[in-house]
C-alpha cells in the first residue's frame, strides 16, 4: 500500500535567490534517500515561500522490501595464505558481517577476485526509515550561505521555527535545530500569524490559503502576472517583459498583491534604461511601456499583504522612487557637462588591478587588440573600433554609473550620442559589455564584437599572467563568463581567426605586467578556452564528436564547430558504428608517425592493393572537400573505404615479421588515417567493436 509523505520547514525569511535552487535540491535529495532505502515512490513536488520550504512525495511504499545484500570484503590473495587458510583479514571481515568464514564466497570483479557475503536483509517499516531520512535531508540542503543560531551545531539558511512531518497523516517524530516535528504550520506573518493543524497535503493547501499563504511558486507567479497585466492595461500600456524580476518577486512574497503608482514626467528626460534599472534593481518595480516601447510614467509594485487603503502604499512607494529618480536626473545633468573624451584621462587614476595597472592602461591594451581584429576581419571599421575602445570605459567615472553601476555601457552610449559621436561608435560602447550572462544578447555589430573580444581577452590573459586563475567555484574576475562570451561572439559572427595568435598578441601587449612565463600562460589560457569550448559544444552535440574534433585542433573555433556539426550529423548514419570501429582500428594501430612511402611492390595480399587503389581514388576528392570546408561530404567520401578497410584487417597481419612489409603496411594505414585526421580523431569516438 502506498502513502503520502509531507514535510514543511518553517523559517525566518530566506533570501529569494536561495529558494529555487533549494526546491531542486530538496527533490534531488529525497529521491536519492528513498532510492538508497529501496523505497518505491511516485510523484515528488516541492514548494517554497520566503518563510517555508515544503516537500510532497506521493505513492510512497509503506515498507522497505526484503533484499539480498552483498557485502564485498578483502581481495582473495590477502584473505588466504599460501596454504589456503583464512588470514586475519578474512576472519575480521566475517566477524564484522556476523557470519562464519565458511559462509564467505569468492566473486570475480574487474579488479580481480574478492571475498563477499550475501545476506537476507529484512525490510523496515517506512516510518522507521523516515525518522532518520528527514532530519538528514534538512541538514543536507545546500545553501550559498548558511547560519547557526543560539548554541546549536546545525546550520540552515535561516533559523528554523517549526517543522511539519506527516506520513499517511501521522507525525514522523524527529528533532532538528531545537525544533520537534509535529503537525502544525503557521499562517502569514502579518495577516494570520497563528498556528493551524495539517492533516495532509490537500488540507495543507486549503489551510494555507485561509491563512493568507500561497505555497506554490507557480500559482503565485501567475497571480502576479495576471495582476500586473491588468494594472498596466488600465494605465494604457503593457508590462515591460522581465521574467527574471517576475521570478524574484514571486519568491519575495507569500500572498502577492499588486498596486500601481506613478512618477513625474520630468524624469522621462533621463534615458529610460536608467529609470527602468532604478525601479527594477532598487525597488523591484515593474515598468510600463506603450505600444511603441516608450516608457510611461508609471510603475507596479508587489506587496506581501493586502492593504485596506492602497493609496497609502502607493504614496509611500512614490516618495521613495521620487528620491531615487531625482538623484538619477541630477547625475544625468551633471555628467553631460563633461565629455567622455575628457573623462578618459580620469581613468589613469582608476586602479583596474594592482598587478595589471590602471583602467587607462587596460584600455590602451585592448584598443590595440580591437584594432588588430578589425584590420584582420573588417578593415573598414578599424578607426571606429579604436574610437569605441578609447571611449568605452569613460562612463565608469561618471556620477550616474557611480550611483547606478548596472547602467555602465548604456550611459556611455547615451552620453556619446548626446556629444555627437558617430552612432555606430555609441552603440558599440554599450555592446562591448555583451554578453552579460549565459545565453545573453551578443554584440550586433563588428565594432562592438571586436572591442568586446579584445576587452575580455585582455582580462583573461592578464589575470592568468599574474596568477589570478579560477579555482573550483571561485572566479572573482568572471573569467569563465568572459571566455564563453568570446567563444559565442566568434561563433555567432563567424570570425575566422587564430585564437592562439590573439592570445600571443594579448600577452605581448601585457609585456612586463606578466609575473609568469608567457609560454606557460599561453598554454594555460588555451586550455582554459578549450574546456569552455568543449562544454559549450557538448551541450549541442555528442560529447565524443566534440572531443574527436577538438583533439585534432580548435584554434579556429568556427572551423572546429563546423567539423563537430558535420561529424555529429555523420554519426546519425545507420552504418556509422561499424565504420567508426574500422577507423578506430586504424587510429589505434598507427599511434606514431611512420617515416615511409607506400611501395606497391611490397604488397603480399590483394587486400593491400585494393585498399591502396581505393585510397588513391578518393584522396584528391577528400582533400578538395576538406579545403572547401565541406566536411560532411568529405566524411561521406572517406566512408566509401569502409569495405576495403574491413577486408584489409580480415586478411592482412599488419605487424608482419618482415620489417619492410610491416612498415609498408603501417605507412598504408597512415595514409588512410591522414584522410580524416584533419577532421577528427576517430580514436575518440565511442564506438564498440
Amino acid at each position: 500500500m502506498s502513502k503520502e509523505l509531507f514535510l514543511e520547514i518553517g523559517t525566518e525569511e530566506i533570501p529569494a535567490g536561495f529558494l529555487p535552487k533549494a526546491q531542486a535540491d530538496m527533490e534531488s535529495l529525497i529521491r536519492k534517500e528513498l532510492d538508497a532505502a529501496r523505497l518505491s515512490f511516485g510523484e515528488v513536488q516541492t514548494l517554497a515561500t520566503p518563510r517555508r520550504l515544503a516537500l510532497l512525495v506521493r505513492g510512497l511504499s509503506a515498507r522497505q522490501p526484503d533484499a539480498d545484500v552483498t557485502a564485498m570484503g578483502p581481495a582473495k590473495k590477502v584473505a588466504f595464505d599460501a596454504a589456503g587458510k583464512p588470514t586475519k583479514a578474512a576472519e575480521g571481515f566475517a566477524r564484522g558481517q556476523g557470519v562464519e568464514v565458511a559462509a564467505l564466497t569468492v566473486v570475480t570483479t574487474d579488479k580481480g577476485e574478492y571475498l563477499a557475503v550475501t545476506k537476507r536483509e529484512t525490510g523496515c517499516p517506512t516510518e522507521e526509515l523516515l525518522r532518520e531520512i528527514l532530519p538528514r535531508l534538512i541538514q543536507n540542503i545546500p545553501f550559498k550561505k548558511s547560519m547557526r543560531w543560539g548554541d546549536l551545531e546545525v546550520r540552515f539558511a535561516r533559523p528554523v521555527h517549526w517543522i511539519v512531518a506527516l506520513f499517511d497523516g501521522s507525525v514522523m517524530p524527529f528533532e532538528f535545530g531545537g525544533v520537534t516535528s509535529g503537525s502544525q504550520s503557521r499562517g502569514h506573518r502579518f495577516m494570520a500569524n497563528q498556528p493551524f493543524p495539517v492533516r495532509d497535503f490537500a488540507h495543507y493547501l486549503e489551510e494555507c490559503e485561509r491563512h493568507f499563504v500561497i505555497p506554490e511558486p507557480a500559482k503565485r507567479k501567475e497571480i502576479i502576472r495576471r495582476e500586473i497585466e491588468q494594472l498596466a492595461k488600465a494605465a494604457g500600456g503593457v508590462v515591460l517583459a522581465d521574467e527574471a524580476l517576475l521570478e524574484q518577486v514571486t519568491y519575495l512574497v507569500e500572498y502577492p498583491s499588486a498596486v500601481r503608482g506613478g512618477f513625474s514626467t520630468v524624469f522621462l528626460d533621463v534615458p529610460k534604461e536608467v529609470l527602468i534599472t532604478s525601479m527594477r534593481e532598487h525597488q523591484r518595480y515593474f515598468s510600463i511601456v506603450d505600444s511603441q516601447g516608450k516608457l510611461l510614467p508609471n510603475f507596479i509594485t508587489i506587496n506581501n499583504t493586502l492593504t485596506e487603503d492602497p493609496a497609502v502604499v502607493v504614496k509611500g512607494n512614490e516618495r521613495v522612487l521620487r528620491a531615487r529618480l531625482s538623484d538619477a536626473r541630477f547625475f544625468f545633468e551633471e555628467d553631460k557637462k563633461v565629455s567622455l573624451e575628457k573623462r578618459v584621462e580620469s581613468l589613469k587614476s582608476v586602479l583596474y588591478q594592482a598587478k595589471l595597472g590602471t583602467s587607462f592602461e587596460k584600455m590602451e591594451r585592448f584598443r590595440a587588440l580591437a584594432e588588430g581584429l578589425a584590420a584582420q576581419l573588417n578593415p573598414s571599421v578599424r578607426a571606429k573600433a579604436a574610437r569605441t575602445a578609447f571611449l568605452c570605459k569613460a562612463d565608469l567615472v561618471t556620477g550616474m554609473v557611480g550611483e547606478f553601476p548596472e547602467v555602465q555601457g548604456i550611459m556611455g552610449r547615451e552620453y556619446a550620442l548626446l556629444q555627437g559621436e558617430e552612432p555606430e561608435v555609441a552603440i558599440a560602447i554599450a555592446e562591448h559589455y555583451l554578453p552579460t550572462q549565459a545565453g545573453g544578447e551578443l554584440p550586433g555589430s563588428d565594432i562592438g564584437a571586436f572591442v568586446s573580444i579584445a576587452d575580455k581577452l585582455d582580462t583573461i590573459c592578464g589575470c592568468f599572467g599574474v596568477g589570478l586563475i579560477p579555482t573550483g567555484t571561485a572566479d572573482p574576475y568572471a573569467l569563465r563568463r568572459s571566455a564563453i562570451g568570446i567563444i559565442n561572439i566568434i561563433l555567432d559572427r563567424g570570425y575566422r581567426l587564430s585564437l592562439a595568435a590573439q592570445v600571443d598578441q594579448a600577452l605581448t601587449l601585457l609585456g612586463a605586467k606578466l609575473t609568469r612565463p608567457a609560454n606557460e600562460v599561453k598554454g594555460d589560457v588555451l586550455e582554459f578556452f578549450r574546456g569552455r569550448f568543449v562544454n559549450l559544444l557538448g551541450n549541442q552535440y555528442p560529447a565524443d564528436a566534440v572531443e574527436a574534433v577538438v583533439a585534432v585542433a580548435f584554434d579556429d573555433l568556427v572551423d572546429a564547430a563546423a567539423k563537430i556539426k558535420a561529424l555529429a550529423e555523420f554519426k546519425n548514419r545507420s552504418d556509422f558504428e561499424p565504420l567508426a570501429v574500422a577507423f578506430k582500428r586504424v587510429c589505434n594501430i598507427v599511434k606514431e608517425s611512420v617515416v615511409a612511402v607506400v611501395d606497391e611492390k611490397l604488397f603480399q595480399d590483394g587486400a593491400e592493393a585494393e585498399l591502396f587503389r581505393a585510397f588513391q581514388a578518393v584522396s584528391s576528392s577528400v582533400a578538395s572537400k576538406v579545403a572547401g570546408r565541406d566536411y560532411l561530404a568529405a566524411l561521406a567520401e572517406i566512408a566509401t573505404l569502409r569495405v576495403q578497410v574491413d577486408t584489409f584487417f580480415d586478411k592482412v597481419m599488419v605487424m608482419a615479421e618482415d620489417p619492410l612489409v610491416r612498415t609498408n603496411r603501417l605507412a598504408l594505414l597512415q595514409e588512410i588515417r591522414g584522410l580524416f585526421r584533419d577532421i577528427a580523431d576517430f580514436a575518440k569516438i565511442a564506438a564498440q567493436p
